[in-house]
């Protein structure tokens, strides 16, 4: 009986599926003999260009169609949405300009299950109204420039013990994973007060790596698939975050005082007098670790890179620092003022990241219809920004694959929206500062305390949304 069912169910689900295709590609084809949408393929029925989405570089990806249709915009149909992919300094302006008139955040269907414990709900909470989205940052000030100022000299200890613990000695070392180790500790004190815990950073680091590898991806629970792993990374990481919940609900009742976002969250009421349940508040965090997570490490890793692979712009900013240095007594922790001394510094990791953009892009949903270009764009539709549609631009970045940090200097500055590694407009990363800072303290002490070369130069870096570097960057340490 069990073989008769599966031959009956065989050629009814290939049935359904082909009845699927006919239907979406019916649906795109009369909409598209109606409407003036923007140029461009949705692709294959149903899966649309995701495959190619996920699979090449977003470079590739975004300058083929750029050339084949139009280089101000065209469409497509990745994870299953009717997609517009804005082009230009216009495209990133447009948008920036036009958040919550036109669009508001939208989040893939992968990220969506991830980071929501009752994913039931996700079908009205896939968009994010800004309001929302930056209350937890901004109510209680936690990512103002004013708090960063108390952070900075705790930062600037960990960012000191980290080294002690994993750099010094060592004549190899792998810097991506310790450069996300680093930046686990940074922001799993900062968000959650943990502090004093290595075992448990470096699991948080581990679950992490493997969840953020699942953001950008067809959200397929099947054993072997990369967003498998990430869903049971995810809950095992849920369990640990509830679990940490606990203890510091227990340590609070017991007079211990917390300044934390964690803390923030779970004893104060929202807007609406509403207190956050325990696993939205996990959510939440889990959602501001990996913000605080992958872009941060991928930053700080191809900052070694590029400056152990060019030791003329090394040596400028370790002159830099170290008159930074010299201007503070012994054993004294940076401060806010520092940090605001590094200006090289920070157009060396800006030039950095136009090179390799940490943020590729992101995702937004348009709310009402609207014309752009001579386009009808609807609603419902999902639009995208990319990073790769401007970065690597002749016209704004002259030799645009040369590692450059005197386009960022004083006079100098690319176009406004050219490259933008921490978004634009009212949705631009509200941790904006926070990465800056993290960047820099780092630096600071690893130029000031090693030299350094890359052994793997030609390391493969991974294509799509994730542009990881597949085998590490390994460098030879010596002490400066």
């Amino acid at each position: 009986m069990e073989m008769e069912n599966l031959i009956l169910f065989f050629p009814i689900s290939v049935l359904v599926f082909i009845c699927a295709l006919l239907f979406f590609a019916f649906k795109y084809s009369k909409s598209n003999s109606k409407t003036n949408f923007p140029p461009g393929s949705f692709g294959w029925p149903i899966i649309g260009e995701t495959f190619s989405f996920i699979n090449e570089t977003q470079q590739r990806f975004v300058w083929e169609r750029m050339k084949r249709y139009s280089p101000k915009l065209f469409k497509t149909n990745v994870f299953g949405e009717p997609t517009v992919v804005f082009c230009g300094i216009p495209g990133h302006k447009f948008i920036a300009s036009n958040e919550e008139k036109l669009f508001l955040a939208w989040r893939p269907h992968s990220m969506q299950k991830l980071f929501r414990s009752s994913y039931q709900k996700a079908a009205s909470q896939a968009t994010i109204p800004r309001a929302d989205a930056v209350q937890i940052y901004r109510a209680p000030g936690f990512l103002k420039s004013e708090a960063l100022v108390r952070y900075i000299e705790t930062m600037d200890s960990l960012v000191q013990e980290h080294l002690k613990l994993h750099w010094d000695g060592k004549s190899t070392v792998e810097v991506y994973h310790l450069a996300q180790l680093l930046v686990m500790t940074l922001s799993a004190r900062f968000f959650t007060g943990l502090q004093n815990n290595l075992g448990r950073t470096e699991k948080f680091t581990e679950l992490m790596n493997i969840i953020t590898s699942g953001l950008h991806t067809v959200p397929l629970s099947i054993p072997g698939t990369t967003f498998y792993s990430a869903i049971k990374a995810a809950d095992a990481m849920r369990k640990e975050v509830l679990l940490l919940i606990k203890e510091k609900k227990a340590a609070m009742s017991s007079g211990v005082q917390m300044h934390d976002i964690m803390s923030f969250m779970l004893f104060n009421a929202d807007p609406t007098g509403r207190f956050v349940p325990e696993n939205e508040v996990a959510d939440k965090i889990m959602g501001l670790m990996a913000g605080g997570f992958h872009s941060p490490s991928m930053a700080t890793s191809f900052l070694i890179k590029y400056l152990g692979e060019n030791p003329e712009i090394c040596d400028k900013v370790r002159t830099e620092q170290l008159e930074i240095t010299r201007s503070k007594q012994s054993g004294e922790a940076l401060n806010w003022d520092d940090i605001q001394k590094m200006k090289y510094s920070w157009g060396v990791a800006l030039e950095v990241m136009r090179l390799v953009p940490p943020l590729q892009g992101t995702f937004r949903e348009v709310i009402t219809d609207f014309t752009y270009e001579g386009y009808t764009i609807p609603k419902g539709w999902k639009v995208y920004w990319s990073a790769s549609s401007t970065n690597k631009v002749s016209e704004y970045f002259p030799a645009p694959e040369k590692f450059d940090p005197t386009r960022f200097e004083n006079g100098k500055a690319p176009p406004a929206y050219s490259n933008i590694p921490f978004g634009s407009g009212p949705r631009i990363c509200p941790g904006k500062e926070y990465a800056r800072m993290q960047l820099l303290c780092s630096l600071h002490h690893i130029v000031t305390k090693y030299k350094w070369e890359v052994i793997n130069p030609n390391a493969k870096i991974a294509s799509g949304m994730n542009p990881v570097p597949e085998e590490g960057i390994h460098i030879r340490l010596q002490p400066y």
